[in-house]
C-alpha cells in the first residue's frame, strides 16, 4: 500500500547551500580565507608540477607520483572555490540535483585518488628500499599498471555507487544543504525516507578505500623500517623520504576521518561540521606541496633555483 504513495511524492531537484547563513553580514569576509587557500594551492602545486616536469633528474617514479599528487590537490580548489566565492560574495547559493551529484563525484573521487596515490608512494618506497636490485623492474610501466588499474577501478566503482544511490533518494522535506559544497552526507541527510543504505555504502567506501589503503601503507612502512634496522646500513635518505610521506598521510587521514565522523556526531553544531569539512577539502592541497617542497631535498633545490632565476 505504501509504494503508490511513495511514487506520488515529489522530490526536490534544486538545492540551496546554507553553510554560511549563520554569519549574516559577515558572510562576504569568508571569501578572504578562500582566496588565500586558492592562490596558495594554485601557486604551490603549479610550481611543484613545473619543477618535476622541467627537471630531467626528477623524472623518476617517486617524483612523478608527487607531481600527480599535486595535480589532484590542485583540481579540487579549481573546481570548488570559484563556486564558493559566488556563494559568499553574490549569494549565488543554488545548485541543481544533477549539478550537486556531479560535484559530489569530483569531491569524493579526488579524495580517493589522494589516498590511492599515497599507497602507490608507499609501494614505490618499499621496492626502492626492500627490493633495490629489482626496483626498475617492479616500477616499470606494465608492472606498475597492475597496481594502478585495480585501485582506480575500485575508486570509480565505489564513488559512482555512492553518487547513484544519493541520486535515488527522495528529497521531499527540505532543499537546504547545511554545507557549502555537495558532500555525500550533507545531501543525503535531507532525504525524507530511510537513508540507511546510503550511510552504509558511504561507510563501506571509507573502509574499502581510506582504511584499506592506510592499512596497506602502514604494513609497507613497517616492513621498510624493519628492513632498514636489520640491514644496519645507512639509509638516512630513504627513511627521510618515508617520514615525509608519513607526515602527509597522517595529515590527510586526520582530515578525512574527522570530516567523516563529524556527520555522525549529532552533538557537533552545523558551523563546526562545515568548518571541519572545509579544512578537510582545502588545507591538504595547500599543505602537501609545501611539505614535499621543504622536506624533499632534490625538489627543494630545484624550486629554489627556479624562484631565484625568476627574481633575477
Amino acid at each position: 500500500m505504501m509504494e503508490p504513495l511513495k511514487e506520488n511524492i515529489s522530490s526536490h531537484q534544486y538545492f540551496i547551500f546554507s553553510g554560511f547563513s549563520e554569519l549574516g553580514a559577515l558572510k562576504s569576509f569568508i571569501s578572504i580565507p578562500f582566496l588565500i587557500l586558492f592562490f596558495v594551492s594554485l601557486f604551490a602545486n603549479s610550481l611543484l608540477i613545473y619543477v618535476v616536469i622541467s627537471q630531467r633528474s626528477l623524472h623518476s617514479p617517486m617524483y612523478i607520483l608527487i607531481a600527480c599528487m599535486s595535480f589532484v590537490d590542485m583540481c579540487l580548489p579549481l573546481i570548488l572555490i570559484p563556486n564558493l566565492l559566488l556563494n559568499v560574495l553574490f549569494n549565488a547559493s543554488g545548485i541543481s540535483l544533477s549539478g550537486c551529484l556531479v560535484q559530489m563525484f569530483f569531491v569524493h573521487f579526488s579524495g580517493t585518488c589522494q589516498s590511492t596515490l599515497l599507497l602507490w608512494m608507499a609501494l614505490d618506497r618499499y621496492f626502492a628500499i626492500c627490493r633495490p636490485l629489482s626496483y626498475h623492474d617492479h616500477m616499470s610501466l606494465p608492472r606498475f599498471l597492475r597496481f594502478v588499474i585495480p585501485l582506480l577501478v575500485r575508486d570509480v566503482v565505489m564513488i559512482v555507487t555512492v553518487v547513484i544511490l544519493a541520486g535515488k533518494v527522495l528529497y521531499c522535506f527540505r532543499n537546504v544543504i547545511n554545507h557549502c559544497v555537495c558532500e555525500h552526507m550533507a545531501l543525503v541527510e535531507l532525504g525524507c525516507g530511510s537513508t540507511a543504505i546510503n550511510s552504509l555504502v558511504g561507510l563501506l567506501a571509507v573502509f574499502l578505500v581510506t582504511v584499506f589503503d592506510f592499512l596497506c601503507i602502514t604494513a609497507s612502512y613497517i616492513i621498510i623500517f624493519r628492513s632498514v634496522l636489520r640491514s644496519g646500513k645507512s639509509s638516512a635518505k630513504a627513511v627521510h623520504t618515508c617520514v615525509t610521506h608519513i607526515i602527509v598521510i597522517v595529515i590527510s587521514l586526520t582530515f578525512v576521518l574527522t570530516a567523516f565522523l563529524s556527520y555522525r556526531m549529532n552533538s557537533l553544531p552545523n558551523a563546526g561540521r562545515v568548518s571541519v569539512s572545509i579544512l578537510y577539502l582545502f588545507l591538504p592541497s595547500c599543505i602537501n606541496p609545501i611539505i614535499y617542497g621543504v622536506r624533499t631535498t632534490e625538489i627543494r633545490k630545484h624550486i629554489w633555483r627556479t624562484l631565484s632565476s625568476r627574481t633575477l
